[in-house]
C-alpha cells in the first residue's frame, strides 16, 4: 500500500470561457503541489471561487488533469473511483430532497454503486448499509423520508451513503452548510470518530475556517495557487488575510496584503496535532438541525 493516499503534483487547471474575442482560459488551479498521508485528515480552506471545487473534481477523476499528476492510492483518479476507493459527500442539493425515498434507500444507492444493473440490491449491499448508518448514528430516522430530516440528519446520512461501499478515501465538499455551530462541533466528534474506527483518509474542502479547524490534523490555504499547508494552529492572520483579500475586496475594495512565505509551509513533515480545544462536547443544535 503506497504511504501517500492523494499526491498533487504542480497541478494546475484553466475553464475555457467564450467571449467576442474568441475563447480564454480562467485559471481556475496554478501549480498546486500536495502530499496527503494515509490517514491524514486534511482541511482545504479557501474562498468561493479559490479552486476548491476543481481540486474536487480532479481528486474525483470528473476532470482531466491539464497540468502536473494527481494520483489517488498510487492510481490515477479515474481508476481509483473505478475501484470503489473514494467516497464523495456533495454539497445539500435540492434534487435529492425531492426523491420519493427513504434515507436508508438512499444509502443503498451508495452501497450498490459499483453492482450491476441486473443484480439487485443483495445482501451484503443492505449489511453494507445498514453498517454506514450505524456507523453514523442514523439508524433511527433511517425510513424517514430524505426530504423531511433535519439538515444535520440529511448530513449523516449523505455520510453513510458515501460509506457504504468501503471506501478508503473520504471527500467532503462544503459538509456544514446549514447546520448551526453546535451541530458543527458534532460533525468534528463524528469525523474523528469514524476516522478512528475505519482508518479513513478524509479531505475537507469547506470556506469555513472552523469546519476545517475543528475536526482536521492539517489545512491547505487555497486561493488558485496553495497559500500555506500547517496545522490548524498554524495558521496565521496573514495567510488568513491573503487567502481571502478577494472576498474582503468585494466589500472594502482592494487591499494590499504581504503574501505569506509558504514555501517552507509546504513541508508535509509537520506533526499530527489533537488538542483538546478541538474535542468539543456534543450539542443539540436547532439552526438547520442537530448533527
Amino acid at each position: 500500500m503506497p504511504d501517500a493516499a492523494v499526491e498533487y503534483s504542480h497541478v494546475g487547471y484553466a475553464y475555457p470561457v467564450p467571449g467576442v474575442d474568441g475563447t480564454r482560459a480562467k485559471e481556475a488551479l496554478r501549480d498546486v503541489s500536495l502530499r496527503v498521508g494515509v490517514g491524514e485528515r486534511l482541511g482545504v480552506l479557501g474562498p468561493n471561487g479559490g479552486g476548491k471545487s476543481t481540486l474536487l473534481k480532479l481528486t474525483l477523476g470528473l476532470l482531466p488533469v491539464q497540468q502536473g499528476d494527481v494520483r489517488v492510492f498510487g492510481m490515477t483518479p479515474r481508476d481509483a473511483a473505478r475501484a470503489g476507493l473514494i467516497g464523495y459527500v456533495p454539497q445539500r442539493a435540492t434534487c435529492e430532497l425531492a426523491f420519493p425515498l427513504s434515507c436508508r434507500q438512499v444509502v443503498r444507492m451508495g452501497a450498490t454503486l459499483r453492482a450491476k444493473w441486473w443484480e439487485g440490491v443483495s445482501d451484503a449491499h443492505r449489511a453494507g448499509a445498514e453498517q454506514a448508518l450505524a456507523l453514523v448514528g442514523a439508524l433511527d430516522w433511517a425510513e424517514a423520508p430524505i426530504g423531511r430530516v433535519s439538515g444535520g440528519q440529511f448530513q449523516r446520512v449523505m455520510i453513510a451513503r458515501a460509506l457504504a461501499g468501503g471506501p478508503r478515501l473520504l471527500l467532503l465538499d462544503e459538509p456544514t452548510i446549514g447546520i448551526d455551530v453546535a451541530g458543527q462541533r458534532q460533525f468534528a466528534d463524528l469525523l474523528g470518530r469514524l476516522h478512528a474506527e475505519l482508518g479513513l483518509t478524509v479531505i475537507v474542502v469547506s470556506h469555513d475556517i472552523r469546519t476545517v479547524a475543528a475536526g482536521c490534523d492539517h489545512v491547505a490555504c487555497l486561493s488558485r495557487t496553495l497559500h500555506s499547508h500547517s496545522t490548524p494552529e498554524g495558521l496565521t492572520p496573514r495567510v488568513l488575510a491573503e487567502v481571502f483579500r478577494h472576498d474582503v475586496a468585494a466589500v472594502f475594495g482592494d487591499v494590499h496584503v504581504d503574501a505569506h512565505a509558504a514555501s517552507a509551509c509546504h513541508d508535509p513533515s509537520h506533526a499530527h496535532s489533537h488538542p483538546s480545544a478541538r474535542r468539543s462536547e456534543p450539542g443539540a443544535g436547532r439552526e438547520g438541525g442537530a448533527l
